[in-house]
């Protein structure tokens, strides 16, 4: 019963500042009377699942649907780039991906070999396509969903070059903001992309004389480890 409810710990999108955040911090403790709600914005349940209960600085990239990179200092975030979202932004990001092999294959860059598996695999109906990118509610999350063909076929030479361009962009345009704190602090990955992408990061980053600490494809679980270690939950 939601009476038995004594802590709600929440992470999302639009809880950066200060008056959503107490909005629903309010809405929440009103609902579960006996709870004490913490709300964030979802950066920092990326942050909490690689520093962990040490609360050491990193830099933390995430890499899933969308795709950003912070600063975190021990206690709060920095981000030294807005994020314009998945029309402007997203390098490396599933969605990012899923607008490249859609180009790809509408412009015929795409080898033959692909065109024909992927359009066995696709509904690539001009139409269909148009509505889910331009009618539909999360068209982010449509073309994330051409992104599993990239890994399926990572053998393919044009989808590792695909994918080696992606997080190229990605570290140029994100990661290359914050050379000088990862002079003193390790550099942390979260989301699916940036796990099954771990190889191609890596030797992207070592281009650059740098190294990934951690690659994590659930950021939930060791969310929920933090929180039952800090307070001392069973």
């Amino acid at each position: 019963v939601k009476e038995d409810v004594t802590h709600i710990f929440f992470y999302g999108a639009g809880c950066g500042t200060e008056k959503p955040k107490q909005l629903l911090k309010d809405v929440l403790e009103d609902f579960f009377p006996n709870c004490k709600a913490e709300v964030r914005e979802d950066t920092y349940a990326a942050v909490y699942a690689t520093v962990g209960n040490s609360m050491s600085p990193a830099v933390v990239c995430i890499l899933g649907t969308g795709s950003n990179c912070c600063y975190f200092n021990g206690t709060s975030i920095h981000s030294k780039v807005p994020s314009l979202g998945f029309l402007v932004m997203d390098e490396g990001s599933g969605n990012y991906f899923g607008k490249e092999l859609l180009k790809a294959y509408y412009y015929k860059q795409m080898p033959k070999e692909l065109r024909i598996v992927f359009e066995k695999q696709f509904n690539l109906n001009e139409r269909k396509v148009i509505k889910k990118l331009y009618q539909s509610k999360t068209p982010n999350k449509y073309l994330a969903g051409f992104a599993i063909f990239l890994f399926e076929n990572i053998q393919h030479s044009y989808m590792k070059k695909t994918l080696h361009e992606g997080m190229d962009r990605f570290i140029e345009n994100h990661i290359a903001q914050y050379l000088k704190e990862l002079e003193t602090v390790p550099l942390h990955f979260v989301g699916s992309i940036a796990f099954y992408a771990k190889d191609y990061i890596t030797t992207q980053l070592k281009k650059r004389g740098l190294n990934g600490a951690s690659f994590v494809r659930r950021p939930m679980d060791n969310l929920i480890e933090r929180i039952r270690k800090e307070h001392l939950i069973s």
